[in-house]
């Protein structure tokens, strides 16, 4: 497959550029001159898609930049090679040098797929980077790149037994297949057999079948996605991030030869002894796992919301409206139906992460349970947090259920049966008879808070405002905070929906800037870096939600600032009498002239918005210093 889609011509063995973009228009324009796409903006456009997903840039100064697109008119490789390096957000942090940009058609076969599983056996090999860096010549690389691998004739049979490995990466593309590779030369080098199933972007490929798992002695996991244990069960077993393999592939197989048996759902913590494993607690990859899924959501809902709300909307009393019979009204309802998903799925795929498909059921009924306050008589559900708690509850539950040792004539219904129907209602009584009546209550008792302290210290109420607006994003606190404000314009005062008004963009538009800002530093997820871009088009019309994905994944860092932004665009509100009139936020409420002082207004949410990214950042960037020490201690 190299041969059929590298030539010399695709090499370049100088590249010049100094940037991660620079390098994707070196590599698209030597793709473009030997004919291999016809559009160089639309593969563009597809190769910064791609990147979105994940970064391809990762250890030893490799970078696989791939896409699909129907920009490509035949399947090609181009490969460059930078003799300083360059900065491509690499998971090791250090500077890229080795560049494989794979193109492949649309909707033809998976060649990108097929090209990176072939790469991987060489870039797998001792000292290949190395010598590939070192070439004069495109001929000499090309040379490298079709050498046959040194040949094991000294390395032991493969008679000492039957291993199974099972890797995947989120993006289920490079790491996948280097794992695997690693794990196919680690165990013949111990003298062991082994199949490896691989969870990519194409699908499960080369799955274990039952006799193949009832003679295997050990089974290694290097995923760092949710796949399916409880078929190993009674199998020694380690769990590990798809990264360790590549690093030590033998230490990872000798260390699952002496695993304990797994039992069913009752996850081992094998992993956590292997030396190189993934820094990231149990916990993150839970919430992780739960904000992936639900970021598509909140994108898909905030920005339709926004859209309609933008074009079609009008200032109201009762806030921004669609007048009846326009068509945005359904896009703002197909936009409702996303947002009211979101937190369901949050907390469903928590509730996965942490015991599997048992979880998944009762996981989603007691998010929407969560965020549904009518159920427990409260005037707003528990938002995001409330979701966060669901989704650890039912999945420390269902581990618990699944863990029992049933009656084998019963053990087949625990998984489709028992544990979800048990976790359901397990969870909907906890809130609705638990939980529900303090909630209920909180909310009371925070509305009385605000009622006696509207006629006291404007700085002291904008504080308590702003951060109610940006300390939960819709939920209890930040639903307290707006229908005060809302209770208010009926009375007359508009100057605390003025200060609501300023508050309730700060959170979106804040993270969106910090994206930006902390781009450099690599302090954020690709996921939220495009998270990011749509959280600004968010808070431009006033949807706090779109900061939720990253309060999920990092409450320490992010709600702190978004909390700290708030305060200062509702107090700077306060002090400069800005009012509004009518039950809405955000930069559209001022330009539709709904503030008595659109261009104060303005300026509030934007300092506001400054000061939350500016505060995210140094709490991450000291988060970051903090685990950076410990982790050399």
């Amino acid at each position: 497959m190299i041969t059929e889609l590298i030539n010399k011509d695709l090499i370049h063995l100088d590249l010049k550029a100094t940037s991660k973009e620079e390098v994707f228009s070196e590599l698209i324009s030597i793709l473009y001159r030997q004919g291999c796409i016809h559009d160089p903006v639309q593969f563009l456009a597809d190769i910064e898609a791609r990147e979105v997903l994940g970064n391809t840039g990762f250890e030893d100064g490799v970078a696989l930049p791939h896409a699909k697109s129907r920009a490509v008119v035949k399947p090609a490789v181009a490969i460059g090679v930078s003799q300083r390096g360059v900065e491509y957000g690499a998971d090791d942090g250090k500077p890229s040098r080795l560049f494989f940009m794979i193109a492949s058609p649309e909707g033809a076969a998976e060649h990108h797929i097929e090209v990176l599983a072939e790469l991987s056996s060489k870039l797998i090999e001792e000292g290949f980077i190395e010598r590939f860096l070192r070439v004069n010549s495109s001929e000499e690389a090309m040379a490298l790149l079709l050498e046959k691998g040194d040949e094991k004739t000294s390395q032991p049979e493969p008679d000492k037994g039957f291993l199974i490995g099972v890797t995947g990466c989120p993006t289920g593309v490079a790491h996948t297949y280097l794992a695997a590779e690693a794990l196919e030369k680690g165990a013949a080098e111990l003298g062991y057999q082994i199949k490896v199933e691989t969870n990519g972007s194409i699908g499960v490929k080369n799955s274990p079948t039952q006799a193949e798992i009832d003679k295997a002695d050990a089974v290694i996991i290097a995923c760092d996605k949710q796949v399916d244990l409880n078929r190993f069960t009674g199998k020694k077993l380690i769990e590990t991030g798809v990264k360790v393999p590549i690093k030590d592939a033998t230490g990872v197989i000798e260390q699952a030869l002496i695993s304990p048996e797994y039992q069913g759902s009752e996850h081992t913590q094998t992993h956590s002894e292997v030396a190189g494993a993934s820094k990231r607690s149990d916990l993150y990859r839970y919430l992780m796992n739960g904000v992936s899924h639900m970021i598509p959501f909140v994108v898909t809902g905030g920005l339709l919301i926004a859209l309609a709300l933008a074009i079609g909307g009008e200032p109201t009393e009762a806030g921004m409206a669609i007048p009846p019979g326009s068509l945005w009204n359904q896009v703002l309802n197909v936009g409702v139906v996303a947002f009211q998903l979101m937190i369901p799925i949050l907390a469903g795929y928590i509730a996965y992460a942490v015991a599997d498909r048992p979880a998944l059921a009762p996981g989603f009924v007691g998010g929407w349970i969560a965020n549904n306050g009518s159920f427990y008589g409260a005037e707003a559900g528990t938002g995001f947090i409330g979701a966060i708690i669901a989704g650890l509850l039912v999945g420390y539950f269902i581990r618990w259920i699944t863990s029992i040792n049933y009656h084998k004539y019963i053990q087949p219904l625990v998984p489709i049966m028992i544990a979800p129907i048990t976790g359901t209602l397990f969870i909907s009584a906890l809130f609705i008879f638990v939980i529900g009546a303090p909630i209920a209550s909180l909310m009371d008792s925070m509305n009385s808070l605000l009622t006696s302290m509207s006629t006291g210290n404007i700085v002291l109420l904008g504080m308590v405002l702003g951060g109610m607006a940006g300390f939960d994003m819709g939920g209890p606190f930040n639903k307290v905070a707006f229908l005060f404000s809302v209770g208010m314009i009926a009375s007359g005062q508009t100057q605390f929906m003025g200060a609501m008004a300023c508050a309730i963009p700060v959170a979106p538009l804040g993270m969106g800037l910090a994206t930006v800002l902390g781009r450099k530093l690599n302090l954020f997820e690709a996921s939220e870096n495009e998270a990011g871009k749509a959280a600004g088009a968010m808070g431009l019309v006033g949807i706090s939600e779109g900061a939720i994905p990253f309060a999920a994944q990092d409450p320490v860092s992010v709600i702190p600032a978004n909390m700290i932004g708030s305060m200062v665009a509702a107090v700077m509100a306060f002090s400069f009498g800005v009012t509004n009139s009518v039950a809405h936020g955000g930069p559209v409420v001022a330009l539709l002239g709904a503030m008595n002082k659109p261009l104060s207004g303005l300026f509030c949410m934007a300092c506001g918005a400054v000061v939350t990214a500016l505060v995210c950042i140094t709490l991450k960037k000291m988060r970051q210093s903090g685990e950076a020490t410990q982790a050399v201690a």
